[in-house]
């Protein structure tokens, strides 16, 4: 996987291992394994790093979780932190959930919404959280069309009305989730210029260097003309 993103022009990874009730990634786990990969990558002296991330599925105890150290936040310092909805549905705490995570100092990044099944039925939903200040973050093989077309018109919607802030790989493998960011960026570049594509990647630098960064004001996609389009 390593050769495979160097062969994509990725230089910096941050691994976010799932954290949820199948896969139960604890803090201390994931900086030990990425610190074995890094030295791997020193031994052969191959041009990318790997920094400690976590993917976490969201649930009521989160919060106390991460004050036990068990999770971490985006690069393992920074005070981003990746949030995951199960696919089927939006937990109807989330929104409080958001809001206490904000409190702690924490910047919350909803991954792959354009994936969940309630906000595919309802992209209001997701207009709520980024105006709420939750960040969003869609998947490069959901812009390829890995996912279908469906998933690939909601991404360019997102995009088009300001709603996600970041493009990752997600990538599991390098055969059915590989990690496509070469040509999700080309996609992008094509449909929407060199500006908007060199504006998620400049977004994801500034997570790993814990930075703020400018947002576009969100808007609301229409609903209407968007569900004709299927």
């Amino acid at each position: 996987m390593l050769k495979s993103a160097i062969d994509e022009g990725i230089t910096t990874i941050t691994a976010t291992p799932h954290h949820n009730p199948q896969f139960n990634n604890e803090s201390p786990l994931i900086l030990k394994k990425v610190k074995e990969v890094q030295n791997i990558i020193d031994e052969h002296q191959l041009p990318i790093e790997v920094l400690p991330g976590q993917e976490v599925r969201i649930y009521g105890d989160l919060l106390k979780e991460f004050s036990e150290g068990k999770l971490l936040t985006a690069a393992g310092t920074s005070s981003y932190i990746l949030i995951e909805f199960p696919s089927n549905h939006v937990p109807a705490y989330a929104k409080e959930l958001f809001y206490n995570i904000q409190l702690e100092g924490l910047q919350p990044i909803l991954v792959h919404p354009e994936r969940n099944s309630g906000i595919i039925e309802n992209p209001d939903i997701l207009f709520d959280f980024i105006e709420q200040g939750v960040l969003s973050q869609i998947t490069a093989s959901s812009v390829t069309g890995h996912f279908g077309k469906k998933i690939q018109k909601l991404s360019f919607k997102m995009i088009e009305n300001h709603l996600t802030h970041f493009v990752a790989s997600d990538a599991h493998n390098v055969t059915s989730r590989a990690f496509k960011m070469k040509e999700a960026f080309e996609i992008i570049e094509d449909s929407y210029g060199s500006d908007v594509s060199r504006m998620f990647q400049n977004n994801a630098e500034s997570v790993i260097l814990n930075e703020s960064f400018y947002q576009e004001k969100p808007t609301k996609i229409k609903t209407k003309k968007f569900l004709g389009l299927f």
